[in-house]
């Protein structure tokens, strides 16, 4: 007869993260990590760390890290709103924001994320399709609908819209809350932010993951309206009060604190990226023009499964999905000159 019990459970296509393989001498180039280590401060603070604090329940507003982030965007307090990682941000965004019958709108290739949380949550959604150039059209998200969200810029592409396409779409959707996700603003993109003043249903979500080198250590926040802001921390304490740990209060500080090593590291990450789009031209690979921290490539020749499996052989690991219209492309994240070349390098032969 089966167990009762079985057909109350909430069933869902769950979210696939990318791989973490282990070892010492594999390249790791699968999930967009910053290859370089967090700010100096983030160290020191952390040699520094009473182990007598961990005894005590964490800040749950966060305050010490809420403050920095306010300080370093030039918004009020009240404005900031931070979780563990900009997904636990945006999952409390679709709780909180997206509680219409009316369909969220985003795009068809973009976050896998967003169709989980809208299942998990039971919010309707439609998802236009990026035209054949991976690129949004601004005009399909001029339909009636019940929220809008987005990367900027997208993810597994790189492409980033201008600011001015940007506002076009929140412009257009004033009468329902618009996410703007920025997780791989800072290698290029042009931010939200300063749209944030001038309307009221913007909410603007960043990471620590990527440009500031945290992945580890789960550091997400989102910026916009104190109403907006008021509404996510009353969805947030309705859940779990105490999200963010200590380590990470700390440790997050430091490293909005030092913006001089932090625009350094940009600054090769990006030389990098477009040392390595002119080399990955030349061995037959094409690719939107990304303003991320990764390529999303095409071989003219080999199909895409064949080098992500040549190239795990050889302990360099990069992502593959295995999709509709995405899956004779490879999304590649751009690691140190080190480890470009010996990409470069396994390519080089396994393609010739």
């Amino acid at each position: 007869m089966g167990r009762p019990w079985e057909s109350m459970i909430r069933r869902v296509v769950p979210y696939v993260p990318g791989e973490q393989p282990c070892g010492n001498r594999l390249i790791k180039l699968n999930t967009n990590e910053n290859p370089y280590p967090p700010a100096p401060g983030v160290s020191r603070a952390l040699r520094e760390m009473d182990p007598e604090t961990f005894r005590k329940y964490p800040d749950p507003a966060a305050n010490m890290l809420t403050e920095a982030l306010a300080s370093r965007y030039h918004v009020g307090k009240d404005q900031v709103f931070v979780g563990v990682g900009s997904d636990d941000v945006i999952g409390m965004a679709f709780l909180t924001f997206f509680n219409s019958e009316k369909p969220v709108l985003f795009p068809d290739i973009s976050y896998s994320f967003y169709p989980v949380w809208a299942q998990l949550f039971g919010i309707p959604y439609q998802t236009p399709k990026l035209d054949l150039d991976f690129r949004i059209r601004k005009e399909d998200y001029r339909q009636e609908n019940g929220g809008v969200i987005f990367p900027n810029p997208n993810a597994p592409t790189g492409l980033a819209m201008d600011l001015e396409e940007v506002e076009e779409i929140i412009r257009d959707n004033q009468d329902v809350v618009v996410i703007i996700d920025e997780a791989y603003v800072d290698f290029g993109a042009q931010s939200a932010l300063p749209l944030v003043s001038k309307y009221e249903n913007l909410l603007v979500v960043q990471t620590f993951s990527k440009s500031r080198s945290m992945a580890g250590m789960r550091i997400g926040y989102g910026i916009g309206h104190p109403d907006l802001i008021r509404a996510l921390n009353d969805v947030k304490y309705s859940y779990n009060s105490y999200t963010m740990n200590m380590p990470s209060i700390i440790l997050g500080t430091e490293a909005v604190k030092d913006d001089s090593y932090f625009y350094q590291t940009l600054e090769k990450i990006k030389k990098t990226r477009e040392e390595t789009k002119i080399w990955m031209k030349e061995l037959g690979f094409s690719f939107p023009d990304s303003q991320a921290n990764f390529l999303f490539a095409t071989h003219s020749q080999v199909k895409a499964e064949v080098i992500f499996e040549a190239l795990k052989q050889e302990q360099i690991y990069v992502r593959y999905f295995k999709k509709p219209r995405l899956d004779n492309s490879l999304r590649i994240t751009i690691g140190t000159d080190e480890e470009m070349a010996a990409l470069r390098g396994f390519l080089e032969t396994f393609l010739n």
